[in-house]
């Protein structure tokens, strides 16, 4: 006997008859995290980098998507814990039927912070499409239908007044491809945020025609989505993760968005960043790219219910989703601050 296990034996028979071993000792909760390769998707990076996350008790694994729908279905079928993306056709008929429900904010447009672009081809940009009023009768790229850049598009269509029905809609279903067909004139048009559209607008194919925020204000671009067993069975765990994903959010704005933290900060971040977005680049041509993408994360996953509601109803008006689904069932509001 020596007398370290002498020590470990009165510890162990003290916890014991306390009652505390139990609570003392617990292994992190593993957790599933769906993500795009996107700067807008920051905050989960940085709450998994400076260990947000882990001091949270959560072990999180990231599942990558390349757009918003199988994300949704992903999170139905219990695959991914949590998601961070734009509403979509699916994840509204998802939660109609109960099975996945919003519960913060994400990316949001906000005035004087570089937002999401209306871009033309450009072929197009050359045969006369100069601004989003010329859009009637073009094509517009998007992901799938029913998806943000959709939306995007009809409500560009409605403050110019034009029929929806004029402007031509390309389901592509993945950013690469819609950027492709962008470059190459196989579509006149599309929308997307500041890290992808500045470089595009940098290169000699694309033309920047007009920007999201004059026709969608304060777009609640993306939220933040878990399963509805999540919410109704795992309070606790929503707080958790909101909690943590918070403070990532946090360190994101304060500096690439506020520019509050210092210049050391911005680009320890941006290297942070260059992890998971343009990865495949050298660190040199990715940081520009990386720092044009830094629109506004909500503070404290705030979400934006005006937006939300506006969104619901352009879904509805198109028939892309059931017709009696209600705000209620697509969004919890227990867990974070709407407005």
């Amino acid at each position: 006997m020596t007398v370290r296990s002498i020590l470990s034996g009165v510890l162990m028979g003290a916890a014991v008859l306390t009652g505390t071993f139990a609570t003392t000792v617990s292994a992190a909760e593993k957790i599933t995290v769906g993500a795009l390769r996107f700067t807008s998707h920051a905050a989960n990076f940085v709450a998994f980098e400076k260990g947000y996350f882990k001091e949270a008790g959560l072990d999180v694994e990231f599942k990558f998507f390349q757009a918003a729908q199988p994300m949704a279905l992903a999170i139905a079928s219990g695959d991914v814990d949590f998601g961070l993306t734009a509403i979509s056709g699916g994840l509204i008929s998802l939660a109609d039927k109960g099975a996945v429900k919003v519960i913060g904010g994400a990316l949001q447009e906000e005035d004087g912070v570089d937002g999401q672009m209306i871009l033309a081809s450009k072929a197009a940009f050359d045969a006369g499409l100069k601004t989003p009023a010329d859009l009637a009768g073009k094509s517009f790229g998007v992901t799938t239908a029913g998806s943000s850049f959709h939306y995007m598009a009809h409500k560009i269509a409605d403050k110019e007044g034009f029929d929806r029905k004029d402007l031509k809609i390309r389901p592509l279903q993945k950013v690469g491809a819609v950027i492709g067909a962008l470059k190459s004139g196989q579509i006149d048009a599309w929308s997307i945020v500041p890290h992808i559209a500045k470089g595009l607008v940098a290169s000699p194919e694309v033309e920047m025609i007009g920007k999201v925020s004059d026709y969608v204000p304060n777009y609640q671009v993306t939220t933040v989505f878990t399963s509805t067993k999540n919410t109704s069975d795992n309070a606790e765990l929503v707080k958790t993760f909101l909690d943590a994903y918070s403070m990532g959010a946090a360190d994101f704005n304060a500096a690439l968005v506020d520019n509050s933290a210092g210049d050391a900060a911005a680009e320890d971040m941006v290297k942070l960043i260059h992890k998971y977005v343009y990865a495949d680049r050298p660190f040199e041509k990715a940081a520009p790219s990386i720092r044009n993408g830094a629109m506004r994360l909500n503070a404290q996953a705030a979400l934006n219910m005006t937006s939300v509601a506006d969104q619901l109803n352009w879904f509805k008006s198109e028939k892309l989703v059931p017709a009696g689904v209600t705000l209620d069932k697509l969004v919890d509001a227990r867990f974070v601050e709407t407005f």
